[in-house]
């Protein structure tokens, strides 16, 4: 991509935990169990969604995607940072970090505007309910669903460029525990500037555009919520996005937390934590704060796991 960078370096060493080495199993043990619960939880969601027709529906399309963008998010980072723990390998190529940085980055941007669809789905259903059927169609919907991928893909390709036509004539150690803007442009003894200007127009049009939709779209749902007289209604109808709501702002203030600010005020070792929460705390939770209060998906759930129980038993005889 860059002949300039790789006659600069070939490669990087991930710094990850090894500050702590006394814990590295324990933190092996740690992230191996999320990780598992992460695949588990969204994989279940996934195939649930997939298995039972009537689920096919807006709202469950767009849940099905987010789980396929959570395991997906996690498993180009986690099992990397549990091969260094496990082996104290812990080299990565230069287009090995580049193409990590790539995948982080598009499918962060794509769940950005994924969840700007969930809350337009959202406002439809309850405040153009007569509608919903023609303006979220499953053609609309798969629309949405391309266009959120399209432009997460695309709009990443500009941060690799920029950042593989860098040198690094300083350390090679990077001081992350996977391969991220931040710690990137610290090693770097060129100029930063470029890269930091196209960071932050894409951070106002993507991340911020994607707020401000997804907040217009909740103050039109809550003052229609707050329309309903009665407060079994209002809590009914709050009820269906609730889960939701809690997804989105668990995000924004996170993501906000990390990355809208320059680059000098970075702290690398206390930005290791929070992306670490970043990374896993949405995966983790999504499953459970979508699904555990829905009973219709619940029973899909009950019905596709007395099935395969049941042909796994008529396998064995």
């Amino acid at each position: 991509m860059a002949s300039e960078s790789h006659e600069n370096v070939s490669g990087f060493i991930i710094q990850g935990f090894s500050d702590t080495p006394q814990l590295h199993i324990s933190l092996f043990v740690l992230f191996l169990i999320i990780y598992l619960i992460i695949l588990l939880g969204n994989l279940i969601t996934f195939l649930v969604i997939s298995w039972n027709p009537h689920l096919h529906t807006p709202m469950y399309i767009f849940l099905q995607n987010l789980s396929f963008i959570d395991i997906s998010s996690t498993s180009n980072i986690l099992p990397n940072l549990l091969h260094i723990l496990l082996t104290q390998q812990n080299n990565i190529s230069f287009l090995g970090c580049l193409t990590q940085m790539y995948i982080f980055v598009s499918l962060a941007s794509s769940e950005y505007i994924l969840l700007v669809a969930m809350s337009y789905d959202r406002y439809v259903a309850i405040c153009d309910p007569l509608h919903y059927i023609t303006r979220m169609s499953r053609k609309h919907c798969d629309w949405l669903i391309t266009a959120s991928y399209t432009v997460g893909f695309v709009d990443s390709v500009g941060h690799v460029v920029l950042i593989s036509k860098l040198s690094y004539c300083a350390s090679h150690l990077l001081n992350h525990f996977f391969c991220d803007v931040a710690p990137l442009l610290k090693l770097t003894c060129s100029s930063t500037f470029s890269v930091e200007i196209l960071f932050y127009i894409v951070g106002i049009f993507l991340v911020f555009n994607s707020f401000l939709l997804t907040l217009i779209s909740y103050i039109f749902i809550i003052s229609a919520i707050l329309k309903i007289q009665s407060s079994e209604g209002r809590q009914k109808v709050f009820s269906t996005c609730a889960s939701h709501l809690t997804c989105v702002i668990t995000l924004y203030v996170t993501v906000i937390c990390l990355y809208m600010r320059p680059t000098k005020s970075y702290s690398l070792e206390r930005d290791k934590y929070f992306s670490l929460l970043y990374i896993i705390l949405g995966p983790v939770l999504n499953p459970f704060i979508y699904t555990m209060k829905n009973k219709e998906f619940q029973s899909s759930f009950i019905k596709m796991s007395r099935r395969i129980l049941f042909n796994l038993v008529n396998h064995s005889r």
